[in-house]
């Protein structure tokens, strides 16, 4: 079973356009809206289940030039 993250995403001033343009091309998403607030991007994400959930977002989301900070949500059960 995969683990559903939510990801909240802070952009660089003026890239959040680009850089949720670079998340659809790579679709590892499940949902991503842009959002008011301290975080310009909601991410929801599953994560495999055979993957470390901290590298897995490193290294297919947090690459992406323009990403400032983000802070993720880990879930536990859905009801």
């Amino acid at each position: 079973m995969s683990t559903c993250v939510f990801i909240q995403i802070r952009c660089r001033p003026g890239t959040t356009y680009k850089v949720a343009e670079e998340i659809t091309l790579r679709e590892i998403h499940s949902e991503l809206y842009s959002t008011s607030g301290a975080y310009d991007l909601l991410m929801k994400l599953y994560v495999p289940a055979d993957q470390d959930v901290g590298k897995f977002i490193n290294e297919h989301l947090l690459d992406i030039d323009g990403i400032e900070r983000s802070m993720t949500t880990m879930t536990f059960k859905v009801f």
